[in-house]
């Protein structure tokens, strides 16, 4: 199926006050808490937003039209974000901004080194970060035309993202306790936690994520994460 190139990739964008008007940006992220933030950036910045939650698709996605930006996290239900970096940063029809993002800022050199344009650490709230990364990367043809504002705005995902998150993580949990999918719960974990500011969680999902990698028991941290869980979606903890 061919490509369809989006329309504003012909000419400038924006304008001064939604600096990112008319770009369309692709963000693929798992967690519904930090796509969210994602689409309150992008709605402020007058950028249009599609989502995948998974590396398939993505290049579903990928494979009908090709975004202004693409947005990549690194650690995704069926493989890593480098792997698609690195396949659209080779690709004949480059998307013009390729952005990685992650709760690991220790991700940001494997992230550039496989050919990103930048790298957004979580959590993803600053307006002005937002826009600076996608402005900075844009080709000359692209940038918007005159001053532009510069809006200190942090934006507040609804915390019904955040509780679905930690829905989704319970459920894992408790239908599968294979090694995969410890790994990857815990790095998802700590990632929405960081996000949502939830120091406690993210210190009980970090600590989970170290236990297993390094095959030590992990009985008790998952016990400590399934508590704090549970708190949370019962509404006992407001964060």
């Amino acid at each position: 199926m061919p490509i369809t190139l989006d329309p504003l990739l012909l000419g400038p964008v924006g304008h001064s006050d939604r600096p990112l008007a008319g770009l369309t940006v692709l963000v693929v992220e798992d967690s519904r808490f930090a796509s969210e933030a994602v689409r309150l950036l992008c709605l402020r910045s007058g950028a249009r937003i599609r989502r995948a939650d998974s590396l398939s698709a993505a290049r579903r996605h990928l494979g009908v039209y090709m975004p202004s930006v693409v947005i990549i996290d690194q650690g995704l239900p069926d493989g890593s974000g480098i792997e698609l970096i690195r396949d659209l940063a080779h690709a004949k029809a480059r998307v013009p901004v390729i952005l990685a993002t992650s709760g690991d800022d220790r991700n940001l050199i494997a992230a550039m080194d496989a050919g990103a344009d930048g790298f957004l650490p979580k959590p993803i709230e600053s307006l002005a970060v937002f826009q600076k990364a996608v402005l900075e990367n844009l080709p000359n043809y692209q940038q918007p035309k005159g001053p532009r504002l510069v809006s200190n705005e942090m934006i507040s995902p609804d915390q019904i993202a955040f509780r679905d998150d930690l829905a989704h993580v319970a459920d894992l949990l408790t239908t599968s306790d294979h090694g995969e999918t410890i790994d990857y719960v815990a790095k998802f974990l700590t990632g929405v936690a960081r996000s949502a500011h939830d120091h406690a969680l993210e210190a009980a999902a970090s600590d989970l994520a170290k236990s297993h990698m390094t095959g030590a028991a992990i009985g008790s941290d998952l016990a400590r994460v399934a508590g704090l869980l549970q708190e949370r979606l019962e509404g006992q903890v407001v964060i």
